[in-house]
């Protein structure tokens, strides 16, 4: 709430202030309806491009465009209000350099109406995070497993065990002082990632992480179990919309093929019924 009472949402600034004070609360939304819902009980409110996976059934993040970045980033900012929208940079549109992931954020920033990106990648990004801060893009970075480096990791296995740890700390630390507001931390040893929020000077927002980071984040319909068949280690499930989903739609289709539906509560006569005192038909 600003000083004339007027609804503001969280800032990346104010994002930062709740480093070792209280955990950012960060949910998925790829739609109006659902960032309504999020946006009405978290802090920040991530426009993922998990998305393509969700809602589009590709089999990874790396056919995700930049116009269904926007196209959903808009969508998403019909519903944001109070939380702090983030998008993510597809993959292929930071890559080539700083001046391509300037052209490219700043459309996003100037087409949704977000308040930062999200780009992922570590020591080879800090370049590119510090152009973009520089010039008054906020960005939060993304290290450990890496979706758009799967090909690259060979799956979409635990990122830092071992001596690998220490990559992965220094990618961290190198995404934090190159500018970047907070850093989420994918999929890496609990051990690790407590060491890295430790370490370093901005809120650490874990996913298969640690209690310790300074936020957590899911995608909404993982925690949401909109999905019956996916069940990754790091999701708690709050609740089963999936199996609740099914039975309804296989209810459905019993009345419908009983003709149990329409009832008459579902249908219309042919005269109007009578009009009450100051009211409509």
């Amino acid at each position: 709430m600003s000083a004339t009472g007027v609804k503001t949402a969280l800032t990346p600034p104010q994002a930062m202030r709740f480093k070792g004070v209280t955990p950012l609360v960060c949910l998925t939304a790829y739609t109006t309806p659902m960032a309504k819902l999020v946006d009405a009980h978290c802090d920040v409110v991530l426009v993922g491009d998990s998305v393509g996976m969700v809602l589009h059934g590709l089999p990874s993040t790396l056919g995700v465009t930049l116009d269904m970045m926007i196209m959903h980033g808009r969508a998403v900012r019909r519903g944001v209000e109070r939380a702090l929208m983030v998008v993510d940079m597809p993959f292929g549109s930071c890559e080539e350099g700083p001046e391509q992931a300037f052209r490219n954020a700043a459309r996003v920033m100037t087409e949704t109406g977000c308040g930062a990106v999200k780009l992922e990648g570590g020591r080879h990004m800090a370049e590119t995070i510090g152009f973009l801060t520089a010039r008054g893009i906020p960005v939060m970075a993304h290290v450990g497993l890496t979706p758009q480096a799967v090909n690259a990791f060979g799956g979409y296995a635990v990122q830092g065990r071992g001596e690998d740890g220490d990559r992965v700390a220094r990618d961290a630390a190198a995404v934090a002082e190159a500018g970047a507001f907070a850093v989420v931390l994918e999929k890496v040893p609990e051990p690790l990632a407590r060491r890295i929020t430790a370490e370093i000077a901005v809120p650490t927002i874990g996913i298969g992480a640690s209690p310790a980071c300074d936020g957590q984040v899911l995608v909404v319909d993982d925690m949401l179990g909109a999905f019956t068949d996916f069940r990754p280690k790091f999701v708690k499930r709050y609740a089963e919309l999936g199996a609740e989903a099914d039975k309804a739609v296989a209810a459905y289709a019993a009345d419908v093929r009983a003709r149990r539906f329409p009832a008459a509560d579902h249908v219309f006569g042919d005269t109007p019924k009578a009009v009450r005192k100051g009211g409509a038909a």
